[in-house]
């Protein structure tokens, strides 16, 4: 079964998402054991951005910056579907926390929505999201 990384590899609508990591230095992150659970923008995610402001996110010199976005989209732990709660509170990787919003067969992730399934990998498991959803501390400017 391929890694999280494997994943969104073979999924066009992930390739910003990929460059991203890569270009915050997360490879071997998002490699390790895990488990995670990974919201993954999706390539409508970045396309809200501003003209521009996805280049300014893979830029060098935004590398720390990058990944403390990214970072806001990982938790630890396998999180299935079923297992999402309205209410329930997700702490990400960088300290953030995100809030579970589950009605009516919908989830959100602090107002971001899952799209369509998640993705199975080894070590955990990736949703696609249709927003990126920025750390609220620190704040982060470009």
């Amino acid at each position: 079964m391929p890694n999280i990384l494997e994943v969104i590899g073979a999924d066009k609508n992930l390739t910003t998402m990929l460059r991203a990591i890569k270009s915050a230095g997360l490879e071997a992150e998002l490699s390790d054991a895990g488990p995670f659970t990974l919201f993954a923008p999706s390539e409508m995610a970045f396309g809200k951005l501003a003209g521009g402001e996805t280049g300014i996110f893979l830029r060098p010199e935004n590398r720390t910056k990058l990944s403390n976005i990214i970072r806001n989209h990982i938790v630890e732990g396998k999180i299935t579907l079923t297992d999402f709660k309205d209410g329930q509170k997700l702490k990400t990787l960088n300290g953030n926390e995100l809030e579970v919003t589950a009605a009516k067969g919908l989830v959100f992730i602090s107002g971001s929505a899952i799209q369509g399934r998640n993705f199975e990998a080894s070590n955990g498991i990736v949703y696609s999201v249709d927003k990126i959803m920025m750390p609220s501390v620190p704040a982060v400017k470009f």
